[in-house]
Order: C-alpha cells, then structure tokens, then sequence
C-alpha cells in the first residue's frame, strides 16, 4: 500500500482538530511537533484500517451496481419462440 500522504493545509487542520480534542476532551495540551508527531503515528498505524475499509465499502458498492447492470441487461433480452 503506497504511504499516506495529506497535503500541508490537510495536515494543518488535522493537527489543530486532533490538539483541540485533546484539550477540550481530555484536558492534554498538545500541540506543535507533538501533535504532528501523534498524528503521524495515527496516520501510519490506524489510516490502513480506514483505507482498508474504504476500499472494501467501495467494491461492495461497485459489485451491487454491476448486479444493477447485469439485471438492466438481461430484461433487455427478447423472447424467442421455437422453431
């Protein structure tokens, strides 16, 4: 799996939610390197699952909709009659 990699402004946002989280919820001041750090670590060892998980919703997705086609499909067909 190639390495997640969020852009500066993405990162940034990340960084503030997770250093607001952390002091609003569990009274912990994190900020600076230490939240870029931590999100970091979240990033690399929890974003696989999440990635996983998207990649999995989405082929469930791709294969209801081709189930979808498939039917379109054979309501296209026409009766035969025998000869």
């Amino acid at each position: 799996m190639p390495k997640i990699d969020l852009d500066k402004d993405t990162r940034a946002k990340l960084t503030d939610g997770l250093s607001r989280y952390l002091r609003d919820e569990l009274d912990l001041e994190v900020k600076g390197f230490d939240a870029q750090f931590l999100l970091d670590f979240i990033t690399e060892r929890l974003g696989p699952y999440y990635y996983n998980q998207g990649l999995h919703d989405a082929q469930a997705l791709f294969a209801k909709k081709i189930e979808s086609v498939t039917d379109a499909v054979y309501e296209l067909e026409q009766p035969t009659k025998p000869f």
